[in-house]
């Protein structure tokens, strides 16, 4: 099969001065996309800040043979985000793909999680994600075509101790993923997400010898796939780690039903509303609402 390629499209990549934005800027610009190489150049914790890294990474693009354009605003902001897609227009003239892999780490047990802590980490995730898309959602729906990928990640997924700020931030975008692949399906935008684990400079204290398995290239098939216009699935979300790539999916138990239900019942039938056997992945709202029609129709 003929290998895929992006010739023609456009894609903003926030956080792209390294590591794994760094790599996704790289193949994409390899594979003929145009890229547009967000990067605030500040700390792991958000100080600071650099043309340096997103410079540097055009640079590397273009001595590859392809188009690239540094930008520095930060995601942080709406108007920081408009500025980056405004780059984008600029350059290229439209936007195809956004990737946003822009972030920064405030770790601290919960006890001790302060404002300053938690809301830069929701700015740069969560809202640098709302802030970068939206005006990019805009262009892709007058053209009837784009597609999204956010970083999630496990410790969203699954919980990390001492990272509540950014658990919740990364659940946050697993929820604002399946959203838009909801209200992007009848304009042809896909919107996925995944959740890497690779070395990075974010990572690599916390992953100590098995990080020299988890190098940020193995992330990128998975990226590129999802923001290729021949990828078939929206909504989801795709675990991704040295080579292993998996489904993360979010099931339902059969669990319990009575009409009156009591304290008592809750309690007397616990371990029938947790057994997984003959659990359903709802794809929305409305699928979880026809399967309650269902229970009460048989009730």
């Amino acid at each position: 099969m003929a290998d895929l390629g992006f010739d023609g499209k456009v894609a903003i990549i926030t956080g792209a001065g390294g590591g794994l934005g760094r790599c996704h800027a790289l193949e994409l610009a390899r594979r003929g996309a145009r890229i547009v190489v967000n990067d605030l150049g500040g700390s792991v914790s958000g100080e600071g800040g650099s043309a340096g890294p997103a410079q540097q990474v055009v640079d590397e693009i273009i001595a590859l043979g392809g188009e690239a354009v540094a930008d520095t605003n930060s995601v942080a902001t709406p108007e920081g985000g408009e500025a980056i897609v405004k780059t984008a227009l600029d350059a290229f003239g439209t936007v195809d793909i956004v990737i946003n892999n822009a972030g920064i780490l405030r770790d601290k047990s919960f006890h001790n999680m302060t404002p300053e802590l938690l809301n830069p980490v929701l700015d740069v995730h969560l809202k640098g994600a709302f802030y970068v898309t939206q005006p990019a959602w805009k262009i892709m729906r007058e053209k009837n075509y784009g597609r999204v990928v956010n970083t999630a990640s496990n410790a969203g997924i699954l919980g990390n101790f001492g990272q509540t700020n950014y658990g919740a931030a990364k659940m946050g975008l697993v929820g604002l993923t399946r959203v838009l692949a909801q209200e992007g399906a009848k304009h042809n935008i896909k919107a996925n997400a995944i959740a890497p684990v690779a070395k990075t400079r974010m990572t690599e204290e916390l992953l100590g010898p098995l990080g020299d398995k988890l190098q940020p290239e193995l992330v990128t098939p998975v990226v590129a796939w999802l923001c290729h216009e021949d990828c078939p699935v929206t909504g989801e979300v795709y675990s991704v780690a040295g080579g292993q790539v998996s489904r993360f999916f979010i099931g339902r138990t059969k669990g319990f039903y009575k009409p009156d239900l009591t304290v008592e019942d809750v309690r007397d039938h616990w371990d029938e509303i947790r057994d997984e056997e003959g659990y359903t992945v709802p794809s929305g709202t409305s699928d979880e609402l026809r399967l309650l029609l269902e229970v009460f129709k048989d009730g």
